[in-house]
């Protein structure tokens, strides 16, 4: 498990993670130990993970808020997910490209400038929520083009790519799988990415 190998002389437990975000990294809507970042903390035996997400943030807010929070270059594990704002509010798909390529040379810089520190978690789709449902088809077609991009910049850093939005197309066969607000993911489809990841870092 490359990510986060424990060394001699340092426990998982002292392992820093840092995790980037918007409301999916947050977990609007679920009690903080259902958080897919605390729940990965959990299962890989790190401590608590530091997040820096809000709802609603798109790329442009999380890059400023980064910068403000002056971090150190110390994290162990860093994780980014983002996008479904800029989607959602129209903005144009260049900007998401070009920013999102800075907010993940940001972040190896945060995981000690090693890539094999950071992973990259696609954008969930929304459309299969009883809030997105009605236009599931064009919010679907314009997230597969927001991830397709962020999967390109992930491979080109040699950044590892988790694909949680076939879990996430889910929504409507499970209610259990979406929060109470009928829009985010509940503790339980958490669950299953945080299941997901696990194994892809244990490869």
């Amino acid at each position: 498990m490359a990510l986060v190998s424990t060394h001699k002389g340092n426990t998982q437990a002292h392992k820093k993670f840092l995790a980037l975000g918007d409301s999916y990294t947050i977990g609007e809507s679920v009690v903080e130990p259902e958080r897919w970042p605390n729940q990965l903390a959990e299962k890989l035996k790190l401590s608590k993970p530091t997040i820096i997400a809000t709802t609603g943030w798109r790329t442009d807010q999380l890059k400023a808020a980064i910068e403000a929070a002056k971090l150190k270059h110390e994290y162990d594990l860093v994780s980014l997910l983002i996008g479904v704002n800029n989607q959602y509010q129209g903005r144009p798909i260049e900007i998401y490209e070009q920013e999102f390529e800075e907010l993940l040379q940001m972040s190896i810089m945060l995981a000690k400038g090693k890539t094999e520190n950071v992973l990259v978690v696609s954008i969930p789709d929304y459309g299969y929520t009883p809030f997105g449902k009605a236009k599931q088809e064009k919010i679907s077609a314009e997230l597969n083009q927001y991830n397709a991009i962020n999967k390109r910049i992930a491979d080109k850093y040699g950044i590892r790519y988790f694909d949680i939005t076939p879990i996430s197309r889910k929504g409507l066969e499970d209610a259990e799988l979406i929060a109470p607000d009928g829009l985010h993911p509940s503790g339980k489809m958490y669950a299953q990415w945080v299941e997901l990841i696990y194994r892809g870092l244990n490869k």
